[in-house]
């Protein structure tokens, strides 16, 4: 994998930033986007631009047949069964609110139970809390680890009969821990539950096989794997979305409409109401082309290389709390002693270095790190031990300065 070439690939990254090249490592909030990404948006735009589904002209056409070949490129990346289990959404948070609202509140009575942990995005939390609310069922927790990994002992003691709903990350975006899905999947299914797996931090990093994990929804967002803003992926097992009720209304997700009933259209697309995100849609399979071409498997060993080389020179720092597992994804979550997270990413700036600081919308989990906020540098493909050295050397300047000031 030449690092060095991918890099040329995206125009973004060739800036400075306060007077220093720039050093981006905030990939988990969103990440860069390739050339070959920026320029199948804008060539959807300068030459097939036009709704889908719709008419019979050629620009409509060209533009259906590039949306629905984008929904078969996430098909095979996600190997998915059919594309009828591939549901376009606006990114991870509508995915899973789809499933919060249209399956779990047509399936949760009181006394049922759902099942997350401490560790989840406000976006596979808020959902279940208000779903527990409609529906009078139970939130539980499965108690984390002390190093912020999740044991199946732990999850097979949560997860019980009355268990109906099984929502949990497969990535951490604050500690970066993988959680073992597959076995979860198993033991909720064992329970007669159903497991939701929020891929935000997931997909983009790793091969996923939904039908290897067997889970019965995967949730991801493509901003964060070189795709646009504003397009994500629901997939969820056939006979389950078959059986669910959409919950957004209108246009191009029905298929007969009288004055006082009306019928949906089959799968995928009674799902997806309105004009869809079609220019969002052809950017997700550019980027799926684009990390295809790369492999991987070759991203994901450059990323745990790169994080594991960066954990070990931020170990030589002085006065530094790292948060996460040994083993984990490409993000190293810290706080420098002393020093309030947003003053350390301050700094960074200044540095032409940029990284992310605050709750990173996962307010539970700061309070189980019994801390409010942290600072989090995140990698993706196109970062480099380089940046790696920047970064420490930004946080020793960190350092220095509120040494002083202090």
């Amino acid at each position: 994998m030449d690092v060095n070439a991918i890099r040329e690939q995206f125009p973004i990254l060739h800036q400075e930033v306060n007077g220093h090249p720039l050093v981006y490592l905030d990939s988990s909030a969103t990440s860069q986007k390739p050339r070959p990404v920026i320029e199948a948006v804008d060539a959807y735009y300068r030459e097939d631009n036009s709704n889908v589904h719709r008419g019979v002209h050629t620009l409509g056409s060209r533009a259906t047949e590039k949306y629905e070949g984008a929904r078969e490129k996430v098909r095979n990346f996600i190997h998915a069964k059919s594309t009828a289990e591939v549901i376009f959404t606006r990114g991870t948070t509508t995915s899973i609110n789809t499933v919060a609202y249209s399956y779990a509140r047509a399936n949760l009575t009181e006394g049922d139970e759902i099942v997350i942990t401490p560790m989840e995005h406000h976006s596979n939390l808020i959902p279940w809390q208000q779903a527990a609310k409609a529906t009078g069922a139970t939130l539980k927790y499965v108690s984390l680890q002390k190093d912020g990994t999740v044991s199946l002992d732990a999850v097979r003691e949560t997860v019980t009969e009355n268990t109906k709903i099984v929502a949990i990350t497969h990535v951490s975006n604050v500690l970066g821990t993988i959680n073992p899905v597959k076995e979860i999947a198993g033991i909720a299914h064992q329970n007669g539950a159903v497991i939701v797996v929020d891929g935000a931090q997931g997909a983009p990093h790793m091969n996923v096989d939904v039908q290897d994990m067997d889970c019965d929804f995967y949730a991801f967002s493509g901003h964060k794997m070189g795709a646009p803003t504003g397009i994500g992926v629901l997939y969820g097992k056939q006979h389950l979305l078959e059986n669910m009720e959409p919950f957004e209304f209108g246009g191009e997700m029905i298929d007969f409409v009288n004055l006082y009933d009306s019928t949906w259209k089959e799968l995928p697309w009674k799902f997806e109401g309105g004009t869809p995100i079609i220019a969002g849609a052809v950017g997700m399979g550019a980027a799926i082309d684009f990390l295809n071409e790369i492999g991987m498997d070759n991203l994901t060993a450059h990323e745990q290389k790169l994080v594991d080389y960066t954990m070990e020179k931020l170990h030589t720092i002085d006065g530094i709390s790292i948060y996460g597992p040994k083993e984990r994804a490409a993000l190293v979550t810290f706080n420098l002693d002393d020093v309030h997270p947003h003053d350390t990413a301050t700094v960074l700036d200044a540095e032409g270095i940029a990284i992310r600081a605050g709750h990173h919308c996962a307010q539970p989990l700061m309070k189980w790190l019994d801390t409010v906020a942290t600072a989090r540098a995140s990698f993706y493909l196109y970062n480099t031990e380089d940046d790696a050295d920047r970064l420490v050397d930004g946080l020793l300047k960190t350092k220095e300065y509120f040494g002083d000031v202090f």
